[in-house]
């Protein structure tokens, strides 16, 4: 592997705001499959969203017993509305009932579909678009193409992730 395939394999990057916490990570092949799961181990990830297509056996990541869900969609392609439901309802339920979980999220790169959804998810929780593009940038430099910037922009949030504490206040970092 030359450098420039390491390159085009950014590390995964942890995206943690209020109650959510997210890691954006790149496809793995069967040959790293083991390193990526004790990656996904260690940042006690229960679930795993690929929205590319399959392109390794998800058998030995669902026998650590971390649950994957295939959600793909085009590459450069803003995501469905069936998908984003699905997306934002997974993340209701896993936060709510995980307090803390970690919900990791891959496409091939990393950089473009598996970003979008997190920014979705940021937005859904209050914060701006531009806010939500430059938080996961600082992280994940070179996430976006303008045609997934455009959505977000033009996305308009139901404020569907507002989490209240049992006292009824919004939750945050713990």
């Amino acid at each position: 592997m030359g450098p420039l395939a390491k390159m085009n394999r950014p590390a995964a990057v942890e995206i943690v705001y209020e109650c959510m916490r997210f890691l954006i990570t790149h496809n793995p092949t069967n040959a790293t499959l083991n390193k990526f799961t004790e990656e996904l181990k260690k940042f006690e990830v229960h679930t795993l969203v690929r929205v590319c297509e399959a392109t390794y056996d998800k058998a030995p990541v669902e026998k650590e017993g971390i649950q994957v869900l295939d959600w793909p969609f085009d590459d450069g392609a803003p995501p469905p509305t069936q998908i984003v439901d699905d997306w934002l309802n997974l993340l209701k339920t896993k936060f709510r009932e995980e307090p803390g979980c970690c919900i990791a999220v891959h496409c091939v790169a990393g950089l473009g579909r598996a970003p979008v959804l997190v920014a979705l998810a940021l937005i859904e929780s209050g914060m701006k678009y531009e806010d939500a593009v430059q938080f996961i940038r600082q992280k994940r430099r070179g996430a976006f193409n303008s045609k997934q910037l455009l959505y977000l922009e033009k996305y308009r949030p139901k404020m569907r992730l507002r989490f209240k504490d049992t006292n009824g206040h919004n939750c945050c970092i713990q």
